[in-house]
Parts: C-alpha cells; sequence; structure tokens
C-alpha cells in the first residue's frame, strides 16, 4: 500500500519523492537508467509483484517521469522511455549511488557500478557548480536562499539558516 502522498506541501525534495512515489518507483527508474526497458525486465531486476509494478508504471507515467510506447501488437507490449524530465530525476538517483558507493552503505567488496564518462571513460562523480563562474562547490559551503515559491512554513524551517537573505530570489 502506498503512503500519503505530498500534495500542497512547499517543498522541492517532497515533490520529487511524491513524483517517484516510493522505493519502488526509485528502484524501476534505476533500472530504466540502467537501460531497461520492459516489464519482464523490471520484474526480474527487483522481483516486484505483478501489482505493484503495473502501479508504480502508472503513476510514473501520471508523473511525466516515463512514457510508454507499444513495441509489439499481438499480444499488445509495451516498453517504458524515460521522458525529459525522467532523465533529470537522475541526478537524484546517481547523487545516490555516489553516496552509497564512497560509504560503503550496502557493505560489499566494493561498488557495483562506477560512473565513467561515455567518452573517455573517465570516473565522474555527481559536484556542486557555482552557476556563475562554473567553479566546484565544496557541499560544506552550501547555503541557501528563499526562493520565489517559498511559502510562510518554507521561511520559518530555513530562518537563522539563510544565507545573504537579500540573496534570495524575489
Amino acid at each position: 500500500m502506498r503512503s500519503k502522498g505530498f500534495e500542497g506541501m512547499t517543498c522541492s525534495v517532497a515533490g520529487v519523492m511524491g513524483a517517484l512515489g516510493d522505493r519502488w518507483g526509485m528502484l524501476i527508474m534505476r533500472d530504466l537508467f540502467l537501460g531497461l526497458s520492459r516489464y519482464d525486465d523490471f520484474r526480474r531486476s527487483s522481483g516486484i509483484t505483478n501489482a505493484t509494478l503495473s502501479d508504480r508504471l502508472k503513476a510514473l507515467e501520471e508523473q511525466d517521469l516515463i512514457t510508454r510506447q507499444r513495441y509489439q501488437t499481438r499480444p499488445e507490449r509495451y516498453e517504458y522511455l524515460l521522458t525529459e524530465k525522467g532523465r533529470d530525476v537522475g541526478l537524484v538517483l546517481l547523487s545516490m549511488m555516489q553516496v552509497g558507493s564512497q560509504w560503503n552503505l550496502p557493505g560489499l567488496a566494493g561498488p557495483p557500478l562506477i560512473m565513467v564518462d561515455g567518452n573517455s571513460g573517465h570516473k565522474v562523480k555527481v559536484a556542486l557548480v557555482d552557476t556563475e563562474t562554473g567553479q566546484q562547490v565544496s557541499p560544506q559551503d552550501v547555503r541557501v536562499a528563499l526562493g520565489p515559491g517559498a511559502d510562510d512554513l518554507t521561511r520559518w524551517r530555513s530562518a537563522g539558516r539563510l544565507i545573504n537573505p537579500e540573496l534570495s530570489e524575489s
């Protein structure tokens, strides 16, 4: 059973979590990023039940993270592809992969997957970049500023932790 959603919550993190739905939604998105696209492949990869998989695929499609495309007519069969919005969610998954590998959270002999540049083959990492200068920023140096969608709860939640309130977007 799916838990209550985050509708009405003014929070970008909650918005992504709500779009993904739950752990199964995240694992389906992981599989899509790894190149899987067919129902039976998702089942094999995760061990998810048919009912749960069907539900999560519909939910991800409703959130415009994936699109369904028929590849066979008799019987009708579909493959699932990432949308642009869905590909952007990849940053969340790559960040989780990076942290899980760095701290060996699953307790393995080493990382099961390594992120590499598709052209050079060199290892890559998810990083924070200053949008003005292009320079990398340390996570310890990141602060928040209020954005134009901030509500009273967001202002309260971030009070005392804002970098310069004058940097906030109006």
